[in-house]
């Protein structure tokens, strides 16, 4: 009979076994493209079966969404927190310079990310779930600026916080496209606070406020 402390170890090694895959295939994916790497190849480097690959992911690409959710809620976290130091009124200018401090870029996830996006524009159903994570990542934002007493967001970024949203991931994308290639990560953390700093602000280096 399966006793309480058996369950418990059983969850904690399965805990642990999708914790090492996906650590694993973080790396080969880094190191040849997330295209080039089979199921094999991150079993191996796990030092797991197929079996202990299928009893957590369905897919390669099953994998890829659970590391994507892992960077996404870490993204996440870091924004939040920088976000939250101001409470109801945010200080647009500050709370970017916080962001663009502890944001994440790193140049290992970026090259994983960048190749699933090409695979997912290929491959409809991978698509439309990207576009949902990417979506609640708006969501995020949106939600945030939309809590911000007062905050108004410029004609720059559409009018609205579905606009400033949008403007915000798209400035992030098009920062870490050129961060991929020439390497410079500081210099891609002034890129991004300038922008930032232009779309939300009335170009004073003021929060906008409603009238």
């Amino acid at each position: 009979m399966e006793t309480e402390e058996t369950t418990r170890r059983v969850t904690r090694r399965r805990v642990r076994t999708r914790a090492n895959l996906l650590d694993a295939a973080f790396q080969v994916f880094a190191a040849k493209g997330f295209g080039r790497v089979s199921i094999e190849e991150v079993c191996e480097a796990a030092g797991y079966s197929r079996g202990a690959f299928y009893s957590n992911f369905d897919s390669l690409d099953g994998l890829f969404f659970a590391l994507y959710r892992q960077r996404a809620d870490l993204i996440a976290e870091q924004v939040s927190g920088a976000l939250a130091l101001d409470g109801p009124d945010l200080d647009v200018p500050a709370a970017v310079d916080r962001v663009t401090e502890v944001l994440l870029l790193d140049l290992d996830w970026l090259l994983v990310k960048t190749d699933f996006l090409v695979h997912a524009a290929r491959e409809p159903k991978v698509a439309e779930t990207l576009l949902e994570h990417r979506a609640r990542l708006r969501g995020a934002i949106a939600d945030r600026l939309a809590r911000a007493r007062g905050f108004t967001p410029p004609p720059a970024v559409l009018g609205d916080i579905d606009g400033a949203a949008h403007a915000v991931v798209a400035a992030y994308d098009g920062v870490t496209t050129q961060l991929l290639l020439d390497k410079d990560v500081e210099h891609a953390r002034v890129w991004l606070k300038q922008l930032l700093t232009a779309l939300l602000t009335d170009g004073s280096g003021s929060s906008p406020r409603a009238h």
